[in-house]
């Protein structure tokens, strides 16, 4: 078919990217970044795009009654699986809006009582941004360093809190090099000196035991699409008793979600982010162990090149994260040499357009040439034993390639 102008037209099925059918896809181990969507989340969401397609708050009809139900049912799931109520549940787009909300809200609401907020060195852009933010309106952050396993010291934890401090911020599994943090030992402490405890557990969520009450937790932003449900879906849990947080809402117009995050509510991500945490919570101790004996299998064969450094604590990570650094190679120049077998990253994906070294590998003490030099491995649910032997093999070939041809400087 050709427009008026003779200029041939293609039906989208036809716009293939050139040499396609000849291109095998790399194996995927970036489920650090994202994940991709479990066939049973998407069956979940199905019947509410098309069935059950009502408007959530439409309350005068059965369209409107159907949607209500689903969502209804996907908040107390989500509820459950981190030992709140559901009414504790705060929907988002996702876990960068949840920390905004969490940390905005707070500073705005607690303003009266202190202007002062601790966070870590290594969080994601999506707190260190929001905490930049209120830099310039006045507030004051303490950035907390990490040592060099990329846990932080409790006892400098407890010495920043003042009595001016109103919430002190710590992720739960750190998204580049998947360390976790003592949430119960933080929770305490923040408890003792009265001060609120928010978390961003996105890279956490049904991969690790979580509790708000055992650990003590007034705030945790959440996400979908890091554990294999759909994106553009999170969450806020907001503490309602013991003590009841307040906070000032970030989007204003329509009352939905207590009226802190207006907006009309998005039932099949809804359902396929509580149908994601489900399948998470079922499957977690036996995923578990089974990533981390891929990880641990990938690991013995790039230890086996000497120069190879591990980001990160040993053992106090998430089962699937493998973190190396690499001496003697460029960063880029290894993600290419990956690239034909395994689709990696060097870091957060979020801050991938990025020149600078990784924030999180320099806070560990890392030259910048260890944290240019990183290469990180998100292993999923996915994953085989015989990609890792597939990707070890590309890695031990590519490397000592890449070390030969830079060591190489052209004579002038």
């Amino acid at each position: 078919m050709r427009n008026a102008c003779g200029v041939e037209i293609l039906h989208w099925e036809q716009r293939a990217i050139p040499n396609q059918s000849f291109m095998q896809r790399p194996i995927y181990l970036d489920c650090h970044s994202t994940t991709p969507m479990d066939e049973r989340v998407l069956e979940a969401m199905l019947p509410y795009f098309t069935e059950h397609f009502g408007n959530p708050s439409s309350t005068t009809h059965a369209y409107g009654w159907e949607a209500e139900a689903g969502v209804k049912q996907a908040r107390q799931m989500l509820a459950d699986a981190i030992n709140a109520a559901p009414e504790e549940i705060i929907f988002t787009s996702g876990a960068t809006e949840a920390n905004n909300l969490a940390i905005k809200g707070v500073a705005e609401a607690y303003f009266s009582k202190g202007c002062h907020i601790v966070t870590v060195q290594t969080e994601h852009r999506a707190v260190l941004d929001p905490c930049g933010y209120l830099e310039s309106l006045g507030f004051e952050i303490t950035y907390l360093p990490v040592q060099s396993d990329g846990v932080i010291d409790l006892a400098e934890l407890e010495q920043a809190i003042r009595p001016d401090t109103i919430l002190v911020s710590v992720m739960a599994a750190n998204n580049e090099i998947g360390v976790l943090q003592p949430l119960a030992e933080i929770g305490a402490i923040c408890r003792q000196h009265q001060v609120l405890f928010h978390t961003d557990a996105a890279q956490a969520i049904g991969k690790i035991p979580l509790d708000v009450e055992a650990m003590k937790i007034d705030l945790m932003s959440l996400t979908g699409h890091k554990m294999y449900g759909p994106k553009g879906i999170g969450a806020l849990y907001v503490r309602r008793r013991h003590p009841r947080v307040r906070l000032a809402s970030q989007i204003q117009g329509g009352g939905q979600e207590r009226e802190l995050r207006a907006g009309t509510l998005y039932p099949p991500q809804i359902v396929g982010f509580a149908k994601a945490v489900e399948l998470g919570l079922a499957e977690r101790e036996s995923e578990s162990q089974r990533q981390m004996q891929l990880r641990q299998r990938l690991w013995e064969q790039l230890s086996q090149l000497e120069g190879i450094h591990l980001n990160g604590h040993p053992t106090k990570r998430l089962p699937g994260n493998l973190n190396i650094s690499v001496e003697g190679v460029d960063g880029s120049a290894l993600l290419l040499g990956l690239q034909p077998v395994a689709a990696v990253s060097s870091g957060s994906a979020c801050s991938s357009a990025s020149t600078a070294p990784s924030h999180v590998l320099t806070a560990l003490g890392h030259p910048d040439s260890l944290a240019y030099a990183s290469v990180r491995f998100g292993i999923g649910r996915f994953n085989t034993a015989a990609e890792m032997d597939q990707v070890a093999e590309q890695a031990v070939t590519t490397i000592p390639s890449l070390r030969q041809a830079q060591s190489v400087v052209p004579q002038v």
